[in-house]
């Protein structure tokens, strides 16, 4: 595993992330993770041990707005909303959040897949900053089946949780597949997630198979080191330092990834909680976010080239 030396560095929320407990920390995620619900993660924050435990933790709740990048009116892009077959899912149709660049195309097609909470308003935010980029871009919402994500964070995760998860993952395969072979795409497809999706980055390199150039899984779960040796894609994987549950996945993942020849680099940031790309809370850390977005564009450039 490589390493990134990086500050833990936050936006200006009026509580930094230096200033947040790491039990406060520990309790977040748990509650994104959905095994507590947020009635439990405020009361057990209150009544840790640690001056302002509550406070710290109505910190760590995203704020949307403030940490919007790119608007959707950027003149760089164009963003849609479409919606396209899924058979075998949750519902047999999909919908998504389509973005491309200004231009004529073809583009590099690259899946963004969303959290364990759906489609909210920090993964379209990252589909456009790919667009950005010069990549066609689709967000997929695993929750349209029921209505798509709801407009907050909370009822989008228990949402997520009451879906069928073999068939949301047979979503979001169709919906790579759909990017893949959209008018507009070269036919190159990566994909990059971040928690939940992240680990799903991992399940499509083994389930695309050679369909899939590159990948970028952010703290996300590695895949069956059974399925290993069907992954053809490129793997640049981004870990947190404090991210326990994660990263006891990746050894043996390591080892069978050696074993089987894939291309792949994994690196660790030092100081960094799970999340740390998510500029909407306080475990966001600029160096490592910024770090990893530079990486991350890197190697989608130089695999779907």
């Amino acid at each position: 595993m490589g390493n990134a030396q990086v500050a833990a560095t936050t936006p200006d929320r009026g509580i930094t992330q230096l200033e947040i407990d790491q039990q406060v920390f520990d309790l977040y995620d748990e509650y994104c993770h959905g095994r507590i619900d947020r009635r439990e993660f405020l009361a057990r924050a209150a009544a840790l041990a640690v001056v302002g435990g509550l406070g710290m933790a109505q910190a760590l709740l995203p704020r949307y707005a403030q940490a919007q990048t790119i608007s959707s009116a950027d003149a760089r892009i164009k963003a849609s909303y479409v919606g396209y077959p899924s058979p075998g899912g949750n519902s047999g149709t999909m919908r998504g959040y389509l973005v491309q660049p200004a231009g004529a195309g073809p583009f590099a097609a690259v899946l963004v897949v969303h959290e364990n909470r759906g489609l909210n308003p920090y993964i379209e935010d990252v589909a456009r900053r790919l667009a950005s980029e010069g990549f066609l871009v689709l967000a997929p919402d695993g929750l349209f089946p029921v209505g798509g994500y709801p407009g907050n964070d909370d009822d989008g995760r228990t949402l997520q949780a009451g879906l069928d998860q073999a068939k949301l993952r047979i979503d979001l395969l169709n919906s790579a597949r759909f990017i893949k072979s959209h008018p507009l795409s070269t036919g190159k497809l990566g994909v990059t997630g971040f928690c939940y999706g992240g680990g799903v980055v991992n399940y499509l390199a083994a389930a695309l198979g050679d369909a899939m150039i590159a990948g970028v899984p952010c703290y996300g779960v590695a895949a069956d080191t059974a399925s290993v040796g069907k992954i053809k894609a490129a793997l640049l994987c981004h870990l947190a330092e404090k991210d326990e549950q994660i990263n006891k996945t990746y050894p043996a993942f390591e080892a069978a990834l050696k074993a089987a020849g894939v291309d792949y680099q994994v690196y660790v940031y030092p100081g960094t909680q799970h999340g740390f790309h998510n500029n909407s809370t306080p475990r966001y850390n600029d160096d490592a976010a910024k770090l990893s977005w530079q990486r991350t564009l890197a190697h989608f450039r130089k695999y779907l080239a």
